[in-house]
C-alpha cells in the first residue's frame, strides 16, 4: 500500500503547479511541496487550450476572472486547419460546443444530403460557436440569443502557461500551504519500493513533473515507448510577435497552417501573438526550418524583427507506465503529443482528474489495483487522442515536399497497432469506410474528416438511403435545411451586433485599459 499523507511534487511550471493545485484542493491536509530548480527552463509551448480545461477549473473552483487577467489570457471558440489536406484547400474550422438540433433534425445527415447546394460548410451549418468565430465577437449569451452556445462550456483560452503556472502558486498554492523550494536535485536515491528521497527531502508519493527529462521516471527505469512513426514531427521554432492591428488580429481560434515540412500555429493572447513552427528534423536542419518559419510569417506580414526564436526538441510518446511504485508523472514527463489540437496541457489536467477519482478512494491510500487502473485511463485516453491528432496527417493529399510525400504513404492503422498492441486506434482507422458510422462520434472527428474532404455518406451511400424515403419525406429533410440556413444567417447577423472580442476582453477581464 502507498500513502500520500507527505507528497512532493519535482518540478515546477504548469504541469507542477496544476499538480498541486488540484492535490491541495480536494486534500487540504496533506502535506505538498514543490521542489523546482532556480535554472530549469520551461518549454512554455502549451499556450492553447481545449474546452476540457473548463472541468478541471471548475473542480478547483477557479472562475475566468481570477486568472485571465494575470496570464495574457484570451477566449479561444474553435481550432482552424489551412493547408493540411491540399495547398490552398481554403482551411477548415473544428469548433467547440454540441452539433446544435433544431428540434427539427440534428442536421448531420442532411448536409451531405444537400451538400452540392449548401450556402454553408459544414462547420456552420452544424454549430452555433461559428456565427462568433466568422464575426470575431463573444457574448455570454445570457438570454439564450444564441440557442446552444454555452459560453462556460463551449469556451476554451489562449494564455500564457508560464504566467498560469506562477498565478496557480502565487494566489492558489501557496495561500492554501503548498511549501515552495527553489533548489537544484542533485541527490536521487531509490529502492526496490521506488523513490527513497530527493537530496534530503522525503515523502509518500513522489509526483515528476520535470518535463521531457522525466528525472523520476528515468530512475526507476520506466520504459519510454516513442510514437516518432506515427507521428512524424520532433523540433519545434516559438517565438512571439506584436499585433499589428489588434483588434483584427486577436481572434477567437488556434490557426494552424501547413508548410513546407511540418505546420505553424497561430495563438493570439491577450497582450502578443503567440506562433512557432512544428516540424521533423528528418527532411530539414534546424536552420532551414527557422528560414521558412519567417518566410511564413513574411507572408503574413508580421513583425518579428525584435522577436526571440526558441528551438525545442520534443520528445513524443509516452511511458510504458506512467504511475510506477510511489511515482506518478504528470505533463511532458508522463508524455507527449506533438501540439496540433492543443493538446500540450489536455493531458496534464486529464492524467490530474484521474488521479484524483484513484486517490479519493481512501483518502490517498492506494493499492496496486489503483496505480494499475490509473495506468489504464491514462494510457488509452493518451492513445486515442494520439490517434486523432494522427488522422490530421493520414487523410493529407499533399505531395509538394519529401515530408508530404512520405507522409502520403505511411500505413497509419499498422504504425498504430504496432506500437500500442491495443484497439484504441480502429475508431480512427478501420470505420472510415463504413455508412457514415464514424461519423455519428461527436469526438470532433466528423468536423476533421469533413475538412480533409472525407465525406462520411458518399455518393451511393446518399443516393441508397434517397431510394427509402419518400418524396414527401426528403421534401421534409429539403425544408428542414432551408429552415436550418435561415437560422444561420439570422445568427451570423446576431453576431456582427455584439463586441469584437478585443473589446469584449477589455470590458469583462482586462478593464485596466477602459
Amino acid at each position: 500500500m502507498i500513502k500520500s499523507d507527505k507528497i512532493i511534487v519535482l518540478g515546477g511550471g504548469s504541469a507542477g503547479w496544476m499538480t498541486a493545485s488540484t492535490l491541495i484542493s480536494q486534500f487540504p491536509d496533506k502535506d505538498i511541496t514543490v521542489i523546482e530548480s532556480p535554472k530549469t527552463p520551461t518549454v512554455g509551448v502549451g499556450e492553447s487550450t481545449l474546452g476540457q480545461i473548463n472541468d478541471w477549473l471548475n473542480v478547483l473552483g477557479i472562475k475566468d476572472e481570477d486568472f485571465m487577467p494575470h496570464t495574457d489570457s484570451s477566449y479561444k471558440l474553435s481550432i482552424r486547419f489551412e493547408n493540411f489536406y491540399k495547398k490552398g484547400d481554403g482551411g477548415f474550422h473544428y469548433p467547440f460546443g454540441a452539433i446544435y438540433n433544431t428540434g427539427l433534425s440534428h442536421g448531420k445527415q442532411n448536409w451531405f444530403f444537400t451538400k452540392k447546394d449548401n450556402e454553408h460548410s459544414y462547420a456552420d451549418f452544424v454549430n452555433n460557436n461559428m456565427p462568433l468565430v466568422n464575426q470575431n465577437t463573444l457574448f455570454k449569451n445570457e438570454n439564450n440569443e444564441l440557442p446552444g452556445f454555452n459560453f462556460q462550456y463551449d469556451t476554451a483560452y489562449h494564455f500564457d502557461a508560464t504566467k498560469f503556472g506562477i498565478w496557480l502558486r502565487d494566489n492558489y498554492c501557496v495561500p492554501r500551504g503548498v511549501k515552495h523550494i527553489v533548489e537544484d536535485i542533485d541527490d536521487i536515491k531509490s529502492d526496490e519500493n521506488g523513490i527513497v528521497s530527493l537530496n534530503n527531502y522525503k515523502a509518500d508519493l513522489y509526483i515528476d513533473c520535470t518535463g521531457f527529462s522525466s528525472l523520476l521516471m528515468n530512475k526507476l527505469n520506466v520504459k519510454f515507448n516513442s510514437y516518432s512513426e506515427l507521428l512524424p514531427n520532433n523540433k519545434a521554432w516559438a517565438t512571439r510577435v506584436p499585433y499589428n492591428d489588434k483588434d483584427e488580429q486577436l481572434e477567437p481560434y488556434t490557426n494552424c497552417t501547413a508548410i513546407e515540412n511540418g505546420w505553424v500555429w497561430n495563438i493570439p493572447s491577450w497582450e502578443r501573438i503567440g506562433t512557432g513552427y512544428v516540424y521533423s528534423d528528418k527532411y530539414v536542419t534546424d536552420e532551414q526550418a527557422l528560414q521558412e518559419f519567417k518566410n511564413h510569417l513574411d507572408s503574413k506580414g508580421l513583425d518579428y524583427s525584435n522577436s526571440v526564436f526558441k528551438n525545442i526538441k520534443m520528445r513524443v510518446g509516452i511511458h510504458e507506465k506512467v504511475f510506477e511504485k510511489n511515482v506518478c508523472a504528470i505533463g511532458l514527463s508522463a508524455g507527449f503529443i506533438e501540439p496540433l489540437e492543443s493538446n500540450g496541457l489536455l493531458s496534464v489536467h486529464q492524467f490530474l482528474i484521474y488521479l484524483l477519482k484513484t486517490m479519493k478512494r481512501d483518502k490517498g491510500n492506494l493499492c496496486q489495483y489503483d496505480i494499475d487502473a490509473f495506468n489504464y485511463s491514462s494510457i488509452k485516453f493518451f492513445n486515442s487522442f494520439a490517434s486523432f491528432v494522427s488522422t490530421h496527417y493520414a487523410l493529407s493529399h499533399r505531395e509538394d515536399t519529401e515530408y508530404w510525400k512520405d507522409i502520403s504513404k505511411k500505413c497509419y492503422s499498422d504504425i498504430a497497432k504496432n506500437l500500442t498492441n491495443d484497439n484504441y486506434f480502429e475508431k480512427d482507422f478501420g470505420v472510415l469506410m463504413e455508412d457514415g458510422n464514424f461519423f455519428n462520434d461527436n469526438f470532433g472527428s466528423n468536423f476533421v474528416t469533413t475538412g480533409f474532404n472525407f465525406d462520411a455518406y458518399s455518393e451511393f451511400e446518399i443516393a441508397k438511403a434517397k431510394s427509402k424515403l419518400s418524396e414527401n419525406q426528403f421534401s421534409t429533410i429539403l425544408n428542414e435545411n432551408k429552415y436550418r440556413n435561415d437560422l444561420v444567417r439570422k445568427w451570423n447577423n446576431l453576431a456582427k451586433t455584439k463586441d469584437s472580442l478585443h473589446d469584449f476582453l477589455k470590458k469583462h477581464i482586462h478593464n485596466k485599459e477602459i
